[in-house]
């Protein structure tokens, strides 16, 4: 891992243990987690019954950030909590990860109806992981949130941002189709600008 993700895996991890450290109680088994080197013990507190939930997030950023697809499920569980602070560490150790499961996994959780409110971080993320599913599930989002009444601007927006990111011509359509929304035209048009013509 090069020096730049290793700072930035840092400050990650700082923030994660500031935010969960009140959760836990500032507890031994807290700082235990935080301090260990043992991937086993890591793993470990992924599959026990009734450790809570900061064990569990402790765990799996750690071990995800490591390479060990033993934190895949657990991390992608995180992605659609309803605590978008939660969801911010999965989606960068699910990057980190390298799970090639990662891309399917965003996108069935970009794609659920039902769970729209909770679906800005697995946006974001298709839209980093430059994957094969990425296109055609942001496109498939965004295309379902210009419907109108559609309350969900801010993850409709993360869509048009990531397909201006990934520069794919075939998210032209759904683009052109974003302009005449006054929260997304800005955007739409910045993304459009991106696009290869042709």
């Amino acid at each position: 891992m090069c020096v730049d993700k290793l700072t930035v895996m840092d400050e990650e991890f700082r923030s994660l243990t500031d935010r969960l450290r009140a959760e836990a109680g500032d507890s031994a088994a807290f700082r235990r987690l935080v301090a260990t080197q043992d991937d086993e013990e890591l793993a470990g507190i992924l599959v026990e019954r009734e450790r809570p939930l900061w064990a569990r997030e402790i765990a799996a950023f750690r071990l995800g950030c490591r390479g060990d697809r033993r934190a895949f499920e657990a991390l992608v569980l995180l992605l659609n909590h309803r605590d978008p602070e939660r969801c911010v560490s999965a989606a960068h150790a699910l990057l980190l990860l390298g799970d090639p499961r990662t891309p399917r996994a965003a996108a069935a959780l970009a794609g659920n109806a039902l769970r729209t409110a909770y679906a800005l971080h697995p946006v974001r993320l298709l839209a980093a992981l430059r994957a094969p599913e990425s296109v055609p599930a942001l496109v498939g989002t965004l295309r379902r949130l210009l419907t109108p009444g559609e309350p969900h601007w801010r993850v409709a927006l993360a869509c048009v941002e990531g397909l201006g990111s990934l520069e794919d011509p075939r998210a032209r359509p759904v683009l052109e189709a974003a302009l005449p929304h006054p929260r997304l035209g800005a955007a739409a048009e910045e993304a459009l600008r991106r696009l290869p013509e042709g």
